[in-house]
């Protein structure tokens, strides 16, 4: 049997968590602070990580860093809440694997679940797919296809920003505050340069326009 860590203090969200993935058949591990998850991830082997951010002792961050800093490799879903898009870009930096937003449908995470444990054989690596679009997140880099994109800081944290929302309509001012992080005097109508020079880049319909909201890239 494949054998699972859940790292969740939400005790009904966690009670259904292991009672459908026993069902299917995993072995399932609970813990319910950062501490105690972190010890277990470090002495025994997991198919996978469900790891929320939210936790107490070491919030979830800090337990994803620890481990990639002592190359535990073990693949890592991050539990985020819906608005937490800095959290989610944190996570996947620091080496978590994929990222699902509360609330969530159980079938969905498990079938992402899945997913990690099918390319675990490989070196997990902190990426996102968009159709021939692939960011990897800790190197900073977007091919489409084969051939590297090269794109600004700005544009790249711009894209970043949307990718890691995709789905989520994020509005100018969340995107400036990611593109222009360390400026205190930020131009709302310079995002429209940022999208305009992306879309030149990336190809015309991944970033989609939603009038009077911000922008998306659709799931």
């Amino acid at each position: 049997m494949m054998r699972l860590l859940l790292v969740e203090d939400d005790a009904d969200l966690s009670a259904r968590l292991v009672g459908t993935m026993v069902e299917r058949g995993y072995l399932v591990d609970l813990s319910v602070n950062g501490e105690d998850g972190l010890h277990l991830a470090e002495t025994s082997a997991y198919e996978a990580m469900v790891l929320d951010i939210g936790l107490p002792i070491l919030d979830g961050l800090t337990v994803i860093e620890r481990l990639r800093a002592r190359d535990n490799r073990v693949p890592v879903l991050l539990l985020t809440a819906r608005d937490g898009w800095r959290d989610k870009v944190a996570g996947l930096r620091l080496g978590a694997d994929d990222y699902l937003a509360k609330p969530f449908e159980t079938e969905e995470l498990l079938a992402r679940l899945e997913a990690l444990i099918r390319r675990s054989h490989g070196e997990s690596r902190p990426t996102l797919t968009i159709g021939d679009l692939t960011l990897d997140l800790g190197a900073r880099t977007v091919t489409r296809g084969q051939d590297p994109v090269h794109l600004t800081p700005g544009e790249y944290r711009a894209l970043a920003c949307l990718a890691v929302n995709r789905g989520t309509v994020v509005g100018k001012i969340a995107l400036t505050e990611q593109i222009w992080q360390e400026e205190t005097d930020r131009d709302l109508n310079a995002v429209e340069v940022i999208i305009a020079r992306l879309r030149k880049k990336i190809g015309p319909d991944v970033i989609q326009t939603k009038r009077g909201h911000g922008y998306v890239i659709a799931s």
